[in-house]
Parts: C-alpha cells; sequence; structure tokens
C-alpha cells in the first residue's frame, strides 16, 4: 500500500514550520514566496502541456469534446475552467466538460467517498457517451485519486486521449495516460492542502490547455476574443470595442456592423475590414475554418 506521507505535496514544507507564530504580514509573505515556485513549475512541463493542447486542438476539429476529471478541488478547477470556454470563446456547452467526484452537489460540499471508485469515474464517462475522438484530463494533486484512475482507464479502453495533470512525479494516474503532466510544486505552505501550489499550478494549465487550443481553432484575432458569446450588456460594449479596434472604425459604426452581423464579431469585422455582406462574411468565414485574418485575406490578395 502506498504511505501518503512519502508523496511530494504531503511533505512538510521548511519555510513554515513557524507559521503558526507569525504575524500576518509574516504570513502572506512566505505564501507568497511559496506562490512565486509556481510559475518555474509549470514552466517545467510546457512540453508535455504542448503535446496536451495539441492532442487537444486535433480533438476539436474532428468535433471532438475535452473533458476535466477530478475529486475536490481538482474537479472544481476543471469544471470552473470548461464552464468559462461558452463566454468566453462561444463553444457549445457541452465541447469542454467538467466532471466532479459525487457530481453537481460535490461542487459546493463534499461527497464523502465518491473519490475512492474507480468504477464512478468510468460510469459517469459512459453516461457522457465517451467517444475515440474525445480527450480525457484527469487531474489529481496527489496523483492517485481512485475516482480520477477509473476515468482514465475507461478512456483508454475505448481509444480516447488521456492525459494525467498531477503535482507528484510518476503519479499513480500517469499510468493510465498517454501525456504525463507532473508539474511538481514541492510541500504545500500547510502540509498536504493542496488547494494552495498544487491547485494554482493546475489552473494555470487548464488555462493554457483551453485557450491555446481555441486560439488555434481559429477562436482569438491579434490577441483578441473576437468569438466572445454576446450575451449580455458587459460583453456587448466589449464586442463593439473589439471592432472597433482591429477595424479602426466608430465604437457608432462597430455597433452598427454587430448588428447586421447578428451579434457575430468575427463577421462584423470581416465586413468593416472586406465591405462584403454579413453572408458573404460568414461564407468567408467557413472557407476559413473560423480564421479572421485569413477570411479578410482572401478577399484583400484576390
Amino acid at each position: 500500500m502506498e504511505i501518503l506521507t512519502t508523496l511530494t505535496t504531503e511533505q512538510r514544507n521548511k519555510h513554515t514550520m513557524e507559521i503558526d507564530n507569525m504575524s500576518t504580514y509574516e504570513i502572506l509573505k512566505v505564501m507568497n514566496q511559496e506562490d512565486m515556485e509556481v510559475a518555474q513549475s509549470v514552466a517545467a512541463v510546457l512540453p508535455e502541456v504542448a503535446e496536451a493542447v495539441e492532442a487537444i486542438y486535433h480533438s476539436f476539429i474532428q468535433g471532438g469534446r475535452l473533458f476535466y476529471v477530478g475529486a475536490g478541488t481538482s474537479g472544481r478547477i476543471g469544471i470552473l475552467d470548461a464552464v468559462e470556454c461558452p463566454p468566453t470563446f462561444s463553444t457549445p456547452p457541452e465541447m469542454v466538460q467538467g466532471m466532479i467526484a459525487g457530481g453537481n452537489a460535490a461542487i459546493m460540499k463534499a461527497v464523502e467517498g465518491a473519490e475512492d471508485d474507480p468504477l464512478l469515474g468510468a460510469a459517469d464517462l459512459e453516461q457522457r457517451e465517451l467517444t475515440e475522438i474525445d480527450v480525457v484530463v484527469g487531474i489529481a494533486a496527489s496523483g492517485r485519486t481512485p475516482y480520477v484512475t477509473g476515468a482514465l482507464q475507461y478512456a483508454q479502453s475505448i481509444g480516447a486521449e488521456t492525459i494525467s495533470l498531477s503535482s507528484n512525479k510518476q503519479s499513480k494516474i500517469s499510468q493510465y495516460a498517454a501525456i504525463k503532466i507532473d508539474v511538481v510544486t514541492g510541500p504545500e505552505v500547510l502540509t498536504g492542502s493542496t488547494r494552495l501550489k498544487a491547485a494554482t499550478a493546475h489552473k494555470m494549465i487548464l488555462n493554457m490547455l483551453t485557450t491555446t487550443a481555441m486560439i488555434k481553432a481559429g477562436k482569438v484575432y491579434e490577441n483578441l476574443m473576437v468569438d466572445v458569446k454576446v450575451s449580455n450588456y458587459k460583453l456587448k460594449e466589449r464586442a463593439k470595442h473589439i471592432i472597433a479596434t482591429v477595424t479602426g472604425a466608430s465604437i457608432e459604426e462597430a455597433a452598427k456592423a454587430l448588428e447586421a452581423a447578428d451579434l457575430g464579431v468575427k463577421p462584423a469585422i470581416v465586413m468593416i475590414k472586406t465591405g462584403v455582406t454579413y453572408e458573404k462574411a460568414q461564407q468567408l468565414l467557413k472557407q476559413a475554418n473560423g480564421f479572421v485574418r485569413q477570411a479578410i485575406d482572401q478577399v484583400q490578395s484576390g
């Protein structure tokens, strides 16, 4: 049986042994110093993260989906990244999904024992009709959560792409993943509290996975969110400013184009940049696989 205290995430941090005797400022300072090491830990695994992005991107262009699977904090950060994709990139909710041991009830309150059953991980993916063109990212700071292990094993059994994300070297879950990301963030400020450095590193990597895959899929022009879903006043204002920034048009012209483009930022940009109709802009974007730059180039080079 694996001894929990042998895991890096469960070892004591020599810099915080006296944290209970520190002043408020001293506690904050040592936490900040420990957090500074997180980005360096992420930098060390960028080759593996890049490999994972490529797998996710290739899944997306085939119509595949991305599933994040975790328990506790790991499940919650996966859900957080997943639910932010539709408003940011106008993706359908099913394209990126977060799964947590114990179901939706576990988002707000721990469901005792749910993470200890590998069969639940498999069953939850089976219920969502996982296919071989989908990608499953198993997240576990300890690298040993049975719920995650079961999900990755099931994903492998049907030929889906598998990625593990852990904060311990040679983690158990990595044995069931084609792409292994072991981002070692070291002992936590509070021993074993992986919602701190480990979770921060994992959140950074999940941001990288979806953001980079969406950029590669044509959801971004320059560094602007041109596929933002205009679903409220704030996002409509942002959309107008994006259009104005890219095209040099006035806010009024941008607003008019946005309305004419059925609140689509991409076609509005193409319309202003090239002078084509909304229907033609849609056609150009389709031919360019959603890439605004290529859609504009088709007209300007033709």
